[in-house]
């Protein structure tokens, strides 16, 4: 009880930072895709691949087909998605962060079949898929 009592700041500075480290896993960031999965929904057609990534990430290389919104434009331009509210679309960036966040607000605007690129550009990439330039 001593040591509890002579350390209390140092366990309570271990409690918060694991609490810091487990609350992304807990939290939920809307479904995922892998580039497997992506590859097989893109094939099949009715599939909008939209990536938020700014103009010069995008310009480095994109999904074939891919739209470009960037994220901090996505809720003024959602009028341009309208017809694909009920087809599978995919939400790119380059890692797989900023994907999450747009698939959230698409699926809050009533969108039904929003998926996020795990990994990102980055992954699908390093797995030696195709981009565009």
């Amino acid at each position: 009880m001593k040591f509890i009592i002579d350390n209390i700041w140092l366990i309570a500075i271990a409690l918060v930072s694991g609490a810091a480290l487990l609350l992304p896993s807990l939290q939920r960031r809307g479904a995922k895709v892998s580039q497997l999965q992506a590859t097989q929904m893109m094939n099949q057609g009715k599939t909008l691949v939209l990536d938020v990534r700014d103009a010069a990430e995008f310009a480095t290389g994109h999904l074939q087909n891919a739209k470009h919104i960037p994220l901090n434009e996505l809720s003024t331009r959602l009028k341009e998605l309208e017809k694909s509210k009920t087809n599978n679309v995919i939400t790119v960036c380059e890692r797989g962060v900023r994907s999450a966040s747009a698939a959230a607000l698409l699926s809050k605007q009533g969108f039904t079949q929003v998926f996020s690129l795990e990994g990102g550009v980055a992954a699908w990439k390093s797995q030696g898929l195709p981009t565009v330039k």
